[in-house]
């Protein structure tokens, strides 16, 4: 009974020695846990979020280029003309360049002129960009006078108002129309044909001369459509002028807000931003309207393009980058401009609706093409003196 027991006991003895061994060896549930495996591949992720978190700027090498340079030199750019002046004093401060304003009342011949006149000098006379008529983009790119860039908003500017290469985009466009000084002369004209009336006597202004600036030439053009003539041939708009020229009428001055202002030249004729720019900025003293013509309603594109010769080039493309994006084109239109891309950004909704409320009907207006453009320019330019007669200058 005894040996029985023992056996007994020897054995439930082994069996729980046997049981303890397994469960203490323990070694299978170490080296299978999954957590001192896995712990490395949660580590390896984490620097792959940390890699994808700064969010790199593609205009950052640009914006360091151009701020090495430290300078824009710009030409033509009156500050109330398309609110210009807010475009490049936020420019100013946003990138923190100097910008070199040369000849404000330049028109565009005289953009053009600035860059043949200084091909080989690279001191302050020499103008980065130009801001021209849209006959002057075409026939500098001829000149090998620009150079092509394409800004990063390039696909929604409209292809018939840009160089399928890059040289010239457009950048806005208006209407041309009559501001009226109505202290001085309170009957408004509302038409061209009144322009002619005996008591517009000496009292009506070009906004340049029409031998070289875009805004002049355009003005006489835009007259041939109220008189009887057409996109394609412009010689009834010389007729009208030099019909105003001899009823004594057309004053030989340049307009400018100022002289509007003061009643030297009541009406001046100019483009629909500008004269809006105008009576804002007079702030009822004098008291003056703005008026676009019932006929004849010609709208103007500008287009903008890179010197051939600038100075600081890589300035230069961070301006037409920062007149391109949705603040750029938004600062033109404050200044009653119509910005080339105003299509798309009406498309996404990204145009504050008070601008848009404050910008006249110019339903009806006509774009005339490039070719017509050049026509028109080229009679006007060459006849301006015979058939008119009038050496419009500078006031002096």
């Amino acid at each position: 009974m005894r040996t029985k027991n023992f056996a007994y006991h020897l054995l439930a003895l082994f069996v729980i020695a046997a049981t303890v061994l397994s469960a203490c060896g323990g070694g299978p549930v170490a080296t299978e846990a999954p957590v001192v495996t896995e712990a490395p591949v949660v580590a390896t992720e984490a620097p792959v979020v940390a890699t994808e978190a700064p969010v790199v700027d593609p205009m950052a090498d640009l914006v360091a280029a151009a701020q090495a340079e430290g300078t824009l030199t710009t030409i033509a750019l009156p500050h109330d003309w398309c609110n210009y002046g807010e475009a490049i004093e936020t420019f100013k401060a946003k990138y923190g360049l100097e910008v070199n304003e040369l000849n404000p009342d330049a028109g565009s011949g005289d953009e053009v002129e600035a860059i043949k006149a200084n091909k080989d000098n690279t001191g302050p006379q020499a103008p980065d960009v130009i801001d021209v008529g849209f006959a002057f983009g075409a026939s500098s790119k001829a000149e090998g006078l620009i150079q092509p860039y394409k800004v990063s908003t390039w696909d929604s500017i409209p292809d018939d108002a840009k160089d399928a290469e890059g040289y010239w985009y457009g950048d806005y466009y208006g209407v041309l129309s009559f501001l009226v000084n109505t202290d001085v002369q309170p009957e408004v004209p509302q038409d061209w044909a009144d322009l002619l009336d005996p008591k517009y006597n000496g009292q009506v202004a070009l906004s340049g001369d029409p031998r070289t600036s875009n805004q002049a030439i355009q003005t006489v053009y835009a007259s041939t459509l109220a008189n009887g003539g057409s996109l394609d041939d412009a010689q009834a708009g010389l007729d009208f002028f030099a019909d105003m020229n001899a009823a004594g009428n057309l004053v030989p001055l340049i307009a400018n807000n100022g002289l509007v202002a003061t009643g030297e030249t009541a009406v001046r004729i100019t483009w629909d931003y500008n004269a809006l720019a105008a009576v804002d900025s007079f702030e009822g003293n004098p008291k003056a309207e703005v008026v676009i013509p019932a006929t004849g309603r010609f709208a103007g594109v500008y287009v903008q393009a890179i010197s051939a010769y600038a100075p600081h080039p890589n300035a230069a493309k961070l301006w037409m980058e920062f007149l391109y994006s949705d603040e750029g084109q938004t600062i033109w239109m404050k200044g009653y401009c119509h910005p080339i891309r105003e299509g798309d950004m009406r498309e996404r909704g990204v145009i504050p609706a008070d601008l848009l409320a404050k910008l006249p009907d110019v339903s009806g207006a006509v774009f005339p093409t490039l070719a017509q453009l050049d026509a028109a320019k080229a009679l006007i330019t060459a006849n301006w003196d015979s058939a008119v007669g009038a050496d419009v200058q500078a006031a002096p």
